[in-house]
């Protein structure tokens, strides 16, 4: 018997960009992070960043999965605790680097690259989803961007078993606005919720890599999505713009009312329609 027995999607806020989807029959996981407080998330050339937060759940907490959605391959997103701790037969679906590093130096054979605007459908008893890779942009500047991992957003579209889309969802992914992003709401125009990692992070000299506040709420108003859920503001050291510039610049552009407050270990039951998701 499904999950549930209606069209909602079930979003639980596990922490960072950790979220947990149960749609029917289907279970999904996005950008698994799971260190504790204190411990440091690995980015690359010797950088590190201390989590300031403490995950809603652990690994071992988790109901079993269908597949994980991992937008890129940072320590933030993908940390040590993932790679030991998750079933190695999981299916994972990712950028192409991501995908490769995981399959090679990680033993996760399951997992599978997207290039932008490429889709895969999973299907679980009278569930299924379609999986779409979408633009993203760690950094504006060419030679920075040789340097970061590669980042995807996704547009996971849910519905009964080989029948029509209900209810999509937008992930935003770790991406600077840009104009490249536009292309998202003239395809996909009926979105009910999107996902933003926000955090304005900020590496050594100053180059900022995720979107800030005002950038948050820009991208909100282009896409239109009825509904908007902020994360990955405040577990790291290197965030530093806090939930609270996005929420005062959503205000100042007319969108307050489409925020979804989810804390952690809170659960945003999502309808097809846009109508105000119940969080509990």
């Amino acid at each position: 018997m499904a999950a549930f027995d209606d069209d909602a999607l079930d979003v639980q806020f596990i922490g960072t960009a950790t979220l947990l989807l149960r749609y029917g029959d289907l279970t999904l996981l996005t950008d698994p992070n799971f260190l504790h407080r204190g411990e440091r998330a690995h980015l690359g050339y010797g950088l590190t960043s201390r989590r300031l937060t403490e995950p809603f759940l652990g690994v071992k907490d988790l109901p079993p999965l269908d597949a994980v959605v991992l937008s890129h391959l940072h320590g933030d997103h993908w940390d040590r605790a993932a790679g030991r701790q998750l079933e190695h037969s999981i299916p994972i679906v990712t950028t192409p680097h991501a995908a490769r590093h995981l399959r090679t130096w990680q033993g996760f054979d399951q997992a599978g690259g997207l290039r932008t605007w490429e889709s895969c459908v999973f299907r679980g008893g009278g569930s299924q989803v379609r999986m779409t890779a979408l633009p993203g942009r760690h950094s504006l500047q060419p030679v920075l961007r040789r340097l970061l991992p590669p980042v995807m957003g996704s547009m996971l579209e849910f519905g009964p078993r080989d029948g029509p889309v209900r209810l999509r969802l937008y992930l935003s992914g770790d991406t600077l606005l840009y104009e490249g992003l536009d292309e998202i709401a003239r395809r996909f125009p009926d979105t009910e919720l999107a996902v933003l990692h926000l955090g304005g992070t900020q590496l050594p000299g100053g180059f900022v890599v995720t979107m800030d506040g005002a950038q948050g709420a820009e991208l909100a108003r282009r896409l239109g999505s009825p509904r908007v859920l902020p994360v990955h503001y405040d577990d790291y050291s290197v965030f530093r713009s806090p939930l609270e510039e996005f929420l005062t610049a959503a205000d100042r552009l007319g969108l307050g009312e489409r925020l979804v407050h989810c804390a952690r270990g809170r659960h945003a039951r999502v309808v097809p329609g846009g109508d105000a998701p119940t969080v509990r």
